[in-house]
């Protein structure tokens, strides 16, 4: 294995909802992109944008990251409703298939799955909860599978937490623009920290969360 090479994935939520934060997560995703650029180190990166009008597109697959090019508003259409468990679900066999398929000096030390939502599922058809909770808890436990579980629905937090997401390392983010921007910086950061080796893993901080709840209360 590479030991300076980490793989990220970002699931990102495309259902109709977003619309109201679209050019924030737009500009979230690409400062994400900008500092990920910027990093010592190897690092590809794959993009899946989810909904029920397609379930699970991949806009790019294993790109390194210097060569993904920024979101646009041709690229990221909110549209219909939230099949998360399958985008999750797929994503995993997804990235399990494809690292099965890599020589195994090739394949990655690291990696991260960033899954951005901003709401609870309610169309998925292919995978169910407890299925996508023993999907990431044998690829956590087993393999060092790092996830990231953001969402501007509190429910779906605890939804992710129950289906095997590590609890620091689900955030809910205030759906404004701040909070939007403040997820996406601090999920950068340390998936940074996590490529750099200066942290075992990516967890977010109470200072992290204090943000959003600040954002919250000005918002109120």
């Amino acid at each position: 294995m590479r030991r300076d090479y980490t793989h990220i994935t970002v699931i990102l939520d495309r259902t109709g909802s977003m619309q109201c934060i679209r050019d924030d997560t737009i500009g979230g995703f690409n400062t994400f992109l900008k500092q990920q650029k910027q990093e010592p180190g190897k690092a590809t990166l794959t993009l899946v944008q989810f909904d029920t009008q397609d379930p699970y597109e991949v806009i790019h697959k294993f790109k390194p990251v210097k060569d993904i090019p920024e979101l646009t508003w041709e690229t990221f259409v909110p549209r219909a409703s939230t099949p998360l468990l399958d985008a999750m679900g797929r994503g995993i066999n997804d990235l399990e298939d494809t690292l099965a398929d890599m020589p195994q000096a090739k394949r990655p030390t690291g990696i991260v799955m960033v899954i951005m939502t901003d709401g609870q599922e309610n169309s998925s058809r292919e995978f169910r909860k407890d299925q996508i909770a023993k999907m990431v808890k044998e690829k956590q436990e087993k393999a060092g599978w790092q996830f990231i579980f953001l969402s501007a629905d509190l429910a779906a937090i605890n939804d992710a937490i129950a289906a095997g997401v590590r609890a620091n390392s689900a955030m809910s983010f205030d759906k404004t623009a701040r909070g939007t921007s403040l997820a996406w910086s601090a999920s950068s950061r340390w998936v940074s920290e996590y490529r750099s080796g200066r942290t075992e893993d990516v967890s977010f901080t109470k200072e992290d969360r204090a943000q959003q709840d600040a954002e919250r209360k000005r918002k109120s």
